[in-house]
């Protein structure tokens, strides 16, 4: 085998799902923070009841997102104003950047945030 040549590996990628809380342990507007071995990550609720995670950290000063106000899909950081969408964890214009965006889901009324 040459040693420019990609291996390719049957690799399960399935996320492992835990479960964090009740829907309603989160406010409406609001977040909650979960710790992790990746760092904290911000779980939040729009006033739909629509979920989101994103890593709690802003891609401009590392701001904790998880206390920022939340309007439609949008979270805005507390430090300096960057709005950041709530699903895909992009800065909106003109700033630029990203924060990782995690999986969650609801199920019977319970939120599930997917690990791996």
């Amino acid at each position: 085998m040459d040693a420019n040549e990609e291996v390719m590996m049957d690799v399960d990628v399935t996320p492992v799902w835990k479960r964090l809380c009740l829907l309603d342990d989160i406010p409406r507007l609001g977040s909650r923070v979960v710790k992790s071995v990746v760092g904290d990550v911000a779980v939040f609720r729009t006033s739909a009841d629509e979920i989101f995670a994103l890593r709690d950290e802003c891609a401009h000063k590392q701001g904790p997102l998880s206390q920022g106000i939340v309007h439609g899909a949008t979270v805005t950081c507390p430090l300096h104003g960057w709005k950041f969408d709530l699903a895909t964890g992009v800065a909106q214009a003109p700033d630029v950047g990203s924060t990782r965006v995690f999986r969650v889901k609801m199920e019977d009324g319970h939120v599930w945030l997917a690990l791996g």
